[in-house]
């Protein structure tokens, strides 16, 4: 039966239409392609997360070689969730794709936007699903290839420079990464997820096994852009299509993020990394940091995509915070988050991105007074902003609800201010924003613009609609994360 093989037909299908993508030079032909690969990589997505829910965590051979020998696809409710987040993303974005890369992207280019769009996504769903270290590394790899191929797609020189220094920083991150493995490889013999848990759970941990968490943690770090390793996201989510950057912002961190989440919970075992090694402090050092930091930037940035940028660095804080408490019910925060973030970050970058389409800027001087003749577009970068800041009846308050909780459990009430005095801070760069928007004369060719066409609309009311619905009602999501989180702490893989 079909339904046997979704672990690894997930992956594929974005694959093979990044083939087919490849293989024409018309734009419209391969967005079609591009449509129903993302939307028949969802359906499969549902499937498998149906049979994961009916009958526990599901594990699929490549190759006939049983693990750990041969590569392990293994989903549990975890990296369900993750895959969940990415294939929804995708599929929502593809009809705002048709219009916004056709005029941000020349014609011949078109095509192979589209395709490094499935590559980017096989890769992130690839990195989700597989239960071996090596495999993780590769699929990696494949995701960040073609990410920086869509970011020098943009429109500006500059793009060209924020791909290369994207480039960079990802190869330092991905070397990193590579070292740890090889190490761990070393140390006990083995790539599997499952194979490796059993021999450090009876590993002493000395030098070397320290030494691989900590190029690990920097490797996969630099990916997620946690402070102070976010030097290349600003730049990269600014320069990008719009298309791209809703993407890249919705879906890449979170990826990273879980891939962190397994190595700490699943292999190294968070028990071990708590009685050795004080990361989790240092983590928790830096996600405060990250919290202030990356929020006070954005208040002072006058290009609203960049702006938007640092709030995501800021919002990479809050995820790994839950992490660093290292409780069921902060890790349940930041799984969470990872879906109710790509959701507000999504709709906020999908309404910047019609501004784009319709002002041809997203400067705050050249924004004023646009709420008023794009209401829907700016009506629905109000709900994602309200969600960015926490606001109750958003997504964004469940998430911060879990890690305040978790602080309190833990008897950190200065932890608990932190999270809502950070929060406040997004109240003055959204509001920023809103002012410009909503509150300011538009100038006279501001004044004659329309509203966004529907292809940019419906998607982005889709986003902004789901941040309010999950925002209210929380038990798909959050029953998913808490579900993930017990398990992840009772050693499930």
């Amino acid at each position: 039966m079909i339904s046997h093989h979704l672990p690894v037909l997930i992956v594929l299908v974005p694959l093979f239409g990044a083939l087919l993508s490849a293989l024409t030079s018309r734009g419209s032909v391969s967005w079609g392609i591009a449509l129903i690969a993302m939307v028949t990589t969802l359906a499969a997505t549902i499937g498998l997360l149906s049979e994961v829910l009916h009958d526990g965590v599901i594990s699929y051979e490549i190759g006939g070689w049983a693990p750990p020998i041969g590569i392990e696809y293994r989903v549990d409710l975890a990296n369900a969730l993750v895959i969940l987040i990415v294939s929804t993303i995708a599929a929502v974005i593809m009809p705002y794709a048709r219009v916004s890369v056709a005029k941000e992207i020349v014609e011949d280019q078109q095509a192979w936007f589209y395709t490094m769009y499935q590559l980017c996504v096989a890769g992130l769903i690839g990195i989700a699903v597989t239960g071996d270290a090596f495999n993780a590394f590769v699929f990696l790899e494949v995701s960040s290839l073609a990410t920086y191929t869509m970011i020098a797609l943009g429109q500006s020189r500059r793009s060209l420079l924020s791909a290369y220094q994207y480039l960079i920083m990802g190869t330092i991150g991905a070397t990193f990464y590579i070292i740890g493995v090889g190490l761990l490889l070393t140390i006990t013999g083995t790539l599997n997820f499952v194979d490796l848990a059993a021999r450090i759970a009876v590993t002493p941990y000395d030098r070397a096994m320290l030494t691989a968490l900590a190029f690990i943690t920097v490797g996969i770090g630099l990916k997620l852009a946690l402070f102070p390793l976010h030097v290349w996201l600003p730049n990269a989510y600014a320069k990008a299509p719009s298309t791209g950057t809703a993407l890249l912002a919705s879906t890449a961190t979170k990826v990273a993020v879980y891939l962190l989440i397994r190595m700490y919970f699943s292999v190294f075992g968070i028990d071990n990394i708590i009685g050795d090694f004080p990361v989790l402090e240092l983590l928790l050092v830096l996600s405060i940091a990250a919290m202030f930091f990356a929020s006070f930037v954005a208040v002072f940035e006058r290009n609203v995509k960049r702006l938007l940028a640092y709030s995501s660095v800021a919002q990479v804080g809050y995820m790994i915070l839950g992490l660093s408490m290292a409780t069921s019910t902060a890790l349940t925060g930041t799984l969470v988050h990872l879906a109710n973030h790509a959701l507000m970050k999504g709709a906020a970058f999908l309404a910047i991105g019609a501004v784009a389409y319709q002002l041809g800027s997203v400067s705050l001087e050249k924004m004023k007074g646009i709420g008023r003749v794009m209401p829907v577009t700016m009506g629905c970068f109000v709900v994602a902003g309200l969600s960015l800041i926490g606001v109750p009846g958003t997504v964004g308050f469940i998430s911060k609800y879990y890690l305040v909780v978790a602080a309190f459990e833990k008897g950190w009430w200065w932890l608990a201010f932190m999270i809502v005095a950070s929060s406040l801070i997004a109240v003055f760069y959204v509001g920023r924003v809103v002012e410009v928007a909503w509150f300011s004369e538009p100038d006279k060719k501001t004044s004659e613009l329309k509203e966004a066409p529907l292809s940019l609309l419906l998607p982005t009311v889709v986003l902004a609609a789901a941040c309010v619905f999950f925002g209210v009602d929380a038990s798909l999501t959050a029953g998913l994360a808490e579900a993930a989180a017990k398990a992840l702490f009772g050693g499930s893989l």
